[in-house]
């Protein structure tokens, strides 16, 4: 399986200690970990956290030929706290690197001829309308590839349009319990809320042929052939959450590649997204025998 990982490149700030990451780096880290070759496209600045970034990137054996270097803007970073639980919130300053990246000619051919079989991407980095423009560029490209969307919702980067496009245009989208409430509210509202009622409705909608959604240390709810399943989750210390749904969206979209039974799937997602909740920072390593 080939993957096409669209988005932000930022690096995560605990106090004084940064981290690389940004969801679709960290999905695209831990995609390549499991044997699949995965191509980011994003952008970093000038600047040393820019070089790091990239230097990094390769230490991760993810190939750096899409990253491009945008000189006139800091590379992205997000402020990171975390709560007693280990769960993160995040302060993204915008505009960075990762918003101007640039689709000319030659690079929609470069990208066409590695013939991926994914593009994945999540909410944060379209907002920029550039941005979006890109993915429906490639989307047009190759209408044979499929799309994974990671909804991914973050305070002050996202608007209910703009997720309600993305959702079009995938084949699988993957959401946790929070968001899913939101998305009802703002669609479905006053119609009672459940899972099952709201991956019934996005589905219907978009065309979607699978939901998932994480649901913390209680695992994850699957909806696929109009039927809702719930998987157990893995008990761990908690580190930090950072990363962990990442982790878990690139071991969710390689089982369901090599078209495991679901139960098999969600097991594995289960255990890799634990496995990263249990480690400091988003991209920590492991080993798929672990899971």
């Amino acid at each position: 399986m080939r993957i096409l990982s669209v988005g932000e490149l930022l690096w995560d700030v605990f106090g004084e200690r940064e981290f690389l990451g940004g969801a679709p780096l960290n999905f695209s880290v831990a995609a390549q970990r499991l044997g699949n070759p995965t191509f980011m496209l994003t952008g970093v600045g000038a600047d040393r956290l820019g070089t790091q970034a990239v230097e990094s990137m390769k230490a991760f054996s993810l190939t750096t030929g899409l990253v491009q270097i945008v000189p006139d803007s800091p590379t992205g970073i997000a402020k990171v706290t975390t709560d007693a639980s280990g769960n993160a919130n995040f302060t993204i300053p915008r505009p960075a690197a990762f918003d101007y990246v640039h689709l000319d000619a030659q690079r929609l051919n470069a990208i066409h001829n590695m013939s991926p079989d994914w593009l994945c991407f999540g909410t944060l980095a379209q907002t920029n309308p550039q941005i979006e423009g890109n993915v429906q560029k490639l989307v047009a490209l190759m209408p044979e590839m499929k799309c994974f969307y990671d909804i991914n919702l973050r305070e002050g980067h996202w608007d209910l349009p703009l997720v309600q496009r993305l959702s079009g245009m995938a084949s699988i989208v993957k959401l946790n319990e929070s968001e899913a409430e939101i998305l009802f509210a703002l669609t479905c509202a006053p119609r009672p809320y459940s899972l099952e009622e709201f991956c019934r409705h996005w589905s219907s909608s978009y065309d979607i042929d699978l939901v998932c959604i994480t649901l913390g240390s209680q695992g994850c709810a699957i909806w696929a052939d109009w039927k809702l399943d719930r998987y157990a989750g893995y008990a761990v210390q908690v580190v930090d959450t950072v990363g962990a749904g990442d982790a878990f969206s690139a071991a969710l979209l390689h089982g369901i590649q090599l078209e495991w039974p679901l139960e098999r799937v969600a097991a594995f997602a289960n255990a890799l997204g634990a496995i990263v909740a249990s480690r400091a920072g988003a991209t920590p390593a492991w080993t798929a025998d672990e899971c």
